[in-house]
């Protein structure tokens, strides 16, 4: 279940229901999937062939078409990122600079933790949503954020997309962020 961490004063911030409302209140879907239907070999895995990539769109085809009906979302793949990833410092550097998008930015988490961190309110200041299995996120347009693993650097999740040649991310630059 997610959990979120208000930089500024470090309250926490966790229950469904409390993230949910704090989550709206900041103008960011939040919903929680089932991931235990996903089968068994793949709740730990972090490598993955085309096939288990389908196998876990397949599982979640009902939650991904019902919510891309309801937001707009025309195109979704899968996403695997760990130690094992290619580059994956490369990648990480080009995820953690704060930046928006001109569409939504969306995870369903189905395996491993990551956590975006995402500017709020201005009475918020910046909050860390920390995501797990079954969480699934919508990050607004526009919204200054970024995405990051946590200390497993291990996830696999789907991303939603209305643009079908996904989305480009440009830089925002903010003198109120630390990384801390």
């Amino acid at each position: 279940m997610a959990e979120i961490r208000i930089r500024n004063t470090d309250e926490r911030i966790s229950g469904e229901e409390n993230v949910r409302a704090f989550l709206s209140k900041q103008e960011v879907l939040y919903e929680h999937w089932d991931a235990s239907k996903l089968p068994q070999e793949l709740q730990n895995k972090f490598v993955l062939s085309d096939d288990e990539k389908n196998q876990i769109l397949s599982t979640f085809d009902v939650e991904i078409r019902d919510l891309a009906a309801r937001r707009g979302y025309q195109t979704w793949d899968i996403v695997a990122l760990s130690d094992a990833t290619p580059n994956l410092e490369e990648l990480l550097k080009k995820f953690e600079s704060v930046h928006t998008h001109t569409e939504d930015e969306v995870r369903a988490i189905t395996a491993g933790r990551g956590i975006f961190i995402i500017k709020g309110s201005d009475d918020v200041g910046y909050f860390d949503v920390e995501l797990e299995a079954g969480d699934v996120i919508s990050v607004p347009e526009h919204k200054p954020h970024f995405f990051t693993l946590m200390e497993n650097r291990q996830i696999v999740a789907v991303r939603l997309f209305i643009e079908t040649e996904g989305w480009i991310a440009h830089p925002f630059e903010d003198p109120a962020f630390q990384k801390a």
